[in-house]
């Protein structure tokens, strides 16, 4: 009499698991997928009322998990200033939020925020007129793409040398491109502080926009012209060249102070490092 063998479903499981680890001995273990490499930035900022002005109508944008950084400088009566200055860096936050560094996304983000505080002052007669500065690179995993409105500015130190990489949309900015005043007499001159574009004042907005190549061990420094209107190119150069990034931060912020303070000071410097590993 032949008898017949039936396995449960729990001994034929085991049976399965047994054979596959046989045939598995021997191999290479699977390994982890790999960590995406993220860039190895440190960013550092300041900003002070000064010593002539009664409220810091300033604004940082400082945004890590965006690698967004910036200065917005704010304009208007009443709280107009602030309101702007901090308008437009909470709203340029959240309009980039989820998006992919592009030089498109940016511009879009600027127009989304021009609009947003122009209808705000449309409806808030106290703060007619209002507008703001606002200055800002934002960092892809090669590049760094700039979008630029007002007289802050953004520059970049490398190799010992800064550079100026935006254009100072003011009247006598503009009188030095055209070759009517020197850089030296655009110091000094009585309307050095009318600003020809800014956000939020029309409503429609010229934006300057630009990308450049990112390389380890630049500094790129984003400041109002509370800084850059009481410290020189050239004092800000030598800052730079012999300080760490934080200690160079409160240098920044220390020699316009002593240079009189006239007006709020904000400043952001993003040292580029290394690829994290």
């Amino acid at each position: 009499m032949k008898h017949k063998f039936r396995f449960t479903k729990d001994v034929m499981k085991r049976l399965k698991d047994f054979i596959r680890r046989r045939e598995n001995e021997g191999k290479p273990a699977e390994e982890a997928p790999a960590t995406p490499e993220k860039p190895a930035l440190q960013a550092f900022s300041l900003t002070d009322v000064g010593k002539m002005r009664k409220s810091n109508q300033d604004a940082l944008v400082v945004s890590d998990d965006l690698l967004l950084y910036g200065v917005a400088d704010g304009m208007g009566g009443h709280n107009g200033g602030e309101t702007a200055s901090a308008g437009a860096r909470d709203g340029l936050i959240a309009a980039l939020v989820g998006k992919e560094p592009s030089l498109d996304a940016l511009r879009d983000a600027i127009i989304k925020v021009n609009a947003d505080l122009f209808q705000q002052q449309l409806a808030d007669e106290s703060l007619s007129g209002m507008g703001t500065t606002l200055s800002v690179i934002w960092m892809s995993e090669h590049f760094v793409y700039l979008g630029h409105v007002g007289d802050s500015r953004v520059y970049r130190f490398r190799e010992g040398k800064l550079e100026q990489m935006t254009d100072d949309h003011s009247l006598v900015g503009e009188l030095v491109r055209a070759g009517y005043l020197t850089p030296e007499e655009a110091e000094n001159h009585p309307q050095k502080n009318v600003i020809l574009r800014a956000v939020g004042t029309e409503e429609g907005i010229d934006i300057d926009l630009a990308v450049e190549e990112r390389q380890p061990g630049d500094l790129w420094l984003v400041c109002s012209d509370g800084l850059h209107g009481m410290v020189k190119d050239s004092a800000m150069e030598a800052i730079l060249s012999v300080n760490t990034a934080e200690a160079a931060v409160k240098l920044l912020m220390d020699a316009a102070l002593a240079a009189g303070g006239r007006d709020n000071i904000s400043i952001v410097l993003v040292r580029d490092g290394e690829v994290a590993r």
